[in-house]
Parts: C-alpha cells; sequence; structure tokens
C-alpha cells in the first residue's frame, strides 16, 4: 500500500470512527509539512491549528531535553470550554498527528484509544 493510501485510510479511520471529530491533522514533525488534514468545519483549519500545536511540541521536547530527563510524549492534551485538542507523537517522533473534537459529544478514553490504533496502522506502514 502507498503512503497517500494509508494516509487516506487513516483520514477515513479518523472523520469517520472518531465520535465528536472536528478536525485533524499529520504533520511530518521535522519539516512541519501536513501530510494529509480532513475537517468537518468548515472555518477550522485544521492545518493552521497543527502548525501552532506543533511549536507547542518542540518546546516539550526541549523542555524534556533541558532537565535530563529520560522520557518520550506519548500525547498532550489541551482542553478548552467545547473542545478537546490532543497532539499525539508517534513512537519514532517522526509525526505529529493532531486531533480537535468536541468534549460534549466525545468519549476522551474512546477517542485516544482509537487514536493510538489508527496512528500505530498507518506507522507500521509507512
Amino acid at each position: 500500500m502507498s503512503t497517500s493510501e494509508i494516509l487516506r485510510q487513516f483520514d477515513d479511520n479518523v472523520m469517520n470512527n472518531l465520535p465528536g471529530i472536528i478536525a485533524f491533522s499529520v504533520v511530518d514533525i521535522k519539516d512541519g509539512l501536513s501530510l494529509i488534514s480532513g475537517t468537518k468545519n468548515p472555518k477550522f483549519d485544521p492545518e493552521k491549528a497543527a502548525m501552532y500545536n506543533l511549536e507547542v511540541v518542540k518546546a516539550k521536547f526541549k523542555a524534556i531535553a533541558a532537565l535530563g530527563l529520560k522520557e518520550t510524549i506519548s500525547d498532550i492534551m489541551i482542553t478548552l470550554d467545547n473542545q478537546i485538542h490532543i497532539l499525539t507523537i508517534t513512537d519514532d517522533n517522526a509525526y505529529l498527528i493532531y486531533v480537535a473534537v468536541d468534549s460534549k459529544a466525545t468519549s476522551l478514553g474512546m477517542v485516544r484509544s482509537l487514536l493510538k490504533e489508527y496512528s500505530a496502522e498507518a506507522v507500521k506502514n509507512m
């Protein structure tokens, strides 16, 4: 399966199976390029949101290094009044998977579980 097919499958899984999904983006951490994104709200720009949140991830990487921690980032969660933004880093630290969900229409545990499943499957095949 080609990378574009794997990303399209990931898009399909996220947009159709994550409860309360607003938007998502997959970003290459090294060069900052969005590989794929999707939104259910045309006023919500997932690529712009992912680029700003990539800066959060990079700052956290720097903080971990500055503190001399031997830790990796699993995910970062930002809760807003009506949304939850989840920043997931793939195990190889190559990709940021950014997801925004409606906090009133989802179960955080389900979103994290499905996101982990879909991202592991996609990375394994890329």
